[in-house]
């Protein structure tokens, strides 16, 4: 049966990868035929061939209520209850994903956010209310516009654990703690097509609060410290190789001792990172200062890259409301300048975790 009647196949596809994002659920819902087009690996790929994927922006959030005081003008207050936020940087609109169903009381405490392919996904945290340790996963597709529960990640439960993808169908979850504060050495791959998990050889090193990032075809696990630092972050990083299925440790692969949580990959393939003040770039195996961060920024929830801009998520302190600001890469002004990106008040909460996909 054709795709669209009267026109070849070919350009009936041609026709549904130009779709928005926020138009795949209603589209997979018009026939069986669109829906199979549009859920298969294949329709991204093209899409992606094409130069037509978006990046979208999700963001582990708290909820913002405004307030009225006596005597005192309105006020805007974070709650602790988390959602996820969703935000286009090409058109600047914000939105909530529908919440997890299971999830009543909002998302888990300390959770990590991930996107791989058209997916979404979310892994282990904390219960809101019990602060009991989960290791559940959902994952949500923006094709169909749904959540469904993925296979509990397997082991030891651990908080601080460091989580990537390869953007495509694979997460790779390495390290933090268990229920002791005692740092793990342990990883593990989950295949988010077959909802399987598979168990890595672990690390050389202990590893709280280490940072993953899929950089040049392999899977790194950036810094982070054993237990008896507790804080006193390493500057190495290990370095997986699928032909060996072992591990490779990197010396001196920070410049600083520091947390590696805003570490990634920029559209470049080159890596970016927030330290002492500074954005810095890692050329030739070491780092190099890019641009200050924006003024008056002083802790940053989230560093980010697409479409030739890093995108900046921070606040003047830990607890402060967080705003968003944009860097052009491709400017060739040496004093690149961050713009500061409006968005709506209650879109200003603190952010736990994000992560970008490109649909």
């Amino acid at each position: 049966m054709d795709l669209i009647p009267g026109l070849p196949n070919d350009i009936a596809l041609e026709c549904l990868i130009r779709l928005p994002v926020e138009q795949f659920s209603k589209a997979a819902s018009v026939c069986k035929n669109w829906k199979g087009e549009i859920t298969l690996p294949e329709f991204r790929r093209r899409r992606k061939k094409s130069g037509l994927t978006r990046p979208v922006l999700a963001m582990v959030q708290a909820m913002v209520t405004t307030v009225k005081q006596p005597q005192v003008d309105t006020t805007t207050h974070s709650t602790q209850v988390y959602r996820l936020s969703i935000c286009d940087p090409e058109n600047g609109s914000w939105n909530d994903l529908p919440p997890i169903p299971e999830l009543i009381d909002g998302l888990p405490r300390f959770c990590r956010v991930i996107g791989v392919g058209s997916d979404l996904v979310v892994i282990g945290g904390c219960d809101p209310v019990t602060w009991r340790v989960m290791d559940s996963v959902f994952v949500y597709n923006f094709i169909s516009g749904s959540w469904r529960r993925g296979a509990d990640m397997p082991g030891q439960q651990r908080l601080f654990f460091g989580c990537g993808s390869d953007s495509d169908r694979v997460i790779l979850v390495a390290g933090g703690h268990d229920v002791e504060k005692n740092a793990l050495k342990s990883v593990m791959l989950y295949d988010v097509v077959k909802d399987e998990w598979v168990t890595l050889p672990d690390m050389v090193s202990e590893r709280d609060e280490c940072k993953v990032v899929f950089n040049k075809g392999k899977f790194h696990v950036i810094g982070g410290y054993p237990t008896w630092a507790q804080g006193h972050f390493e500057k190495n990083a290990e370095v997986f190789n699928f032909a060996t299925w072992d591990w490779c440790m990197e010396d001196e692969f920070l410049s600083v001792n520091t947390s590696p949580s805003t570490c990634i990959e920029g559209d470049d393939g080159g890596l970016y990172m927030c330290q002492d003040g500074d954005v810095a770039v890692r050329e030739l195996d070491t780092w190099q200062k890019l641009a200050r961060l924006p003024a008056g920024i002083s802790s940053v929830a989230y560093l980010t890259a697409c479409q030739g801009k890093l995108i900046l998520v921070g606040s003047a302190q830990f607890d402060a409301l967080h705003s968003p600001y944009a860097l052009d890469l491709k400017s060739d002004d040496k004093l690149k300048a961050w713009t500061k990106v409006e968005i709506p008040d209650e879109y200003n909460g603190h952010v736990q975790s994000a992560c970008c996909l490109k649909i």
